[in-house]
């Protein structure tokens, strides 16, 4: 009796951003631990970029040509051209660190629909975190910057965020950019001027954790002496106060069990979204270097601590 083949899988992976490169590692590992043995019964297909749009739409449609069996990509804008891309096809997608408020990415958490399903980037809630912990490190600041990335992904952010600084007497000094060069030409603009803001809020969008970007805005905050956190970002040897994010390693390994559940045959529009949780990161040795005071409150909160 002729013995039966193992099926054999390619996996297609798109990356969208350097900064969440440990997602893939999370993704494979977890994968292994589920029985998928990478070149015995799984190949996988990585590509990488960092926020370009048309290498999205190109690696999206390349996977299609070659109808691979499941693509795992992030993060937004990734999940956003894949979905595109794989329209009208039976190759199912799973997405992480995706934005799903006012996306139309899907049609809900518990049914998505189509053909993707994934980790959600809890965007809005680490935002409002965020805010949190930069008024208690910084309670006098009370007109406190925002730039952004001019993207869809960010306005659900600065709904949530707008109601509850005007409660806690805060000013959002809001300021959208299309391109990075944006950031640079604002922020040395107002090195020659008086500074009009008392703190620099980082949210969860792609300018903050470009590096080049991220040194703009920190080297500026460093010179004027003003806190800055949000986004955990450590470059050259600047660093941002504080950073609440997720955890990409546990965001892959989330992706990898809603992989297997599509492989074994489920349809992905009927396998519900899953969420990320919060993980914050305090780095108390730049806080005692800059002068500034982390109240216990938020260590105690912090899943890391760096001195």
């Amino acid at each position: 009796m002729r013995k039966k083949t193992e099926k054999q899988f390619t996996v297609g992976i798109i990356c969208g951003l350097d900064h969440f490169a440990g997602a893939i590692d999370g993704f494979k590992s977890k994968m292994t631990e589920l029985g998928y043995i990478e070149g015995k019964n799984i190949t996988y297909n990585i590509k990488k970029t960092n926020s370009n749009i048309n290498e999205y739409q190109t690696f999206a449609q390349e996977f299609v040509a070659e109808k691979v069996d499941l693509i795992f990509g992030f993060p937004t804008e990734a999940a956003l051209e894949l979905k595109k891309a794989t329209e009208g096809t039976k190759i199912p997608v799973i997405f992480a660190i995706t934005n799903i408020e006012e996306t139309n990415l899907i049609n809900n958490v518990r049914e998505p629909g189509g053909n993707l399903s994934g980790v959600r980037y809890p965007g809005p809630d680490l935002a409002l975190k965020r805010f949190d912990i930069l008024h208690q490190i910084a309670p006098n600041a009370k007109r406190i910057l925002v730039p952004y990335a001019d993207i869809p992904v960010v306005y659900p952010q600065l709904e949530a965020l707008r109601p509850v600084a005007t409660e806690a007497g805060v000013t959002l000094i809001e300021v959208p950019a299309k391109t990075p060069q944006d950031i640079h030409d604002y922020f040395k603009k107002h090195d020659k001027n008086k500074i009009e803001f008392d703190a620099i809020l980082s949210i969860a969008e792609v300018y903050s954790i470009l590096p080049e970007t991220f040194l703009t805005m920190i080297k500026f905050a460093n010179k004027h002496n003003i806190p800055m956190g949000g986004a955990y970002m450590n470059t050259q040897g600047y660093s941002s106060l504080f950073g609440v994010t997720i955890d990409v390693t546990v965001s892959g390994n989330k992706a990898a069990v809603l992989a297997d559940m599509v492989l074994k045959g489920q349809p992905v529009g009927k396998v519900p979204v899953v969420s990320d949780d919060n993980y914050i990161i305090i780095n108390y040795k730049e806080a005692q270097n800059r002068g500034y005071n982390i109240p216990e409150a938020v260590l105690s909160e912090a899943n890391e601590i760096i001195k």
